[in-house]
């Protein structure tokens, strides 16, 4: 097999295996301040939609949307970044009447598989400070297809054209 057929075969099944899912839900606290990352793995190029929420007493309340209407307590006081495979809400000012346990729910245009959402428990003594993330951290999956296309890549007779 030509080698880099080989390496366009695994790309594809890798992209078909994976769906559009929240893969992980982390939160910490810069300076005064809640951040929550919402990292998944998209299957499409369709819009994504998302939601940020906090359950306290059984009730839960939106923060920070593009799928519903946000309570006005969290409207001044959070706001969304997005990278690629991250979605990252902000909540200035957190205090202790802010904890809770926290969702991240993601929804793809067009996508039928429902929604995907993560929850994570969040108290403000427990939490740790804000760090810089590796790249090598976010991209795992493209650090292990580099490791096993490694041999396919010996593989090949690189000459000149």
């Amino acid at each position: 097999m030509n080698p880099t057929v080989g390496i366009a075969v695994i790309l594809t099944v890798l992209q078909a295996a994976h769906c559009q899912m929240v893969k992980d839900l982390s939160a910490c606290l810069l300076g005064q301040n809640l951040r929550l990352d919402c990292r998944y793995e998209n299957k499409t190029d369709n819009p994504l939609t998302y939601e940020f929420s906090v359950t306290k007493d059984n009730r839960k309340h939106v923060i920070h949307s593009t799928i519903t209407v946000s309570e006005n307590i969290y409207r001044n006081r959070a706001n969304v970044t997005m990278h690629k495979n991250l979605v990252c809400l902000h909540l200035q000012s957190f205090t202790t009447s802010d904890e809770g346990v926290y969702m991240c729910e993601l929804r793809a245009t067009n996508d039928y598989t429902g929604n995907q959402s993560k929850n994570i428990t969040v108290i403000k003594d427990k939490l740790e400070k804000c760090a810089g993330f590796s790249l090598l951290i976010q991209n795992t999956s493209w650090l292990l297809l580099l490791l096993l296309s490694l041999p396919l890549l010996q593989a090949v007779d690189f000459v000149s054209l």
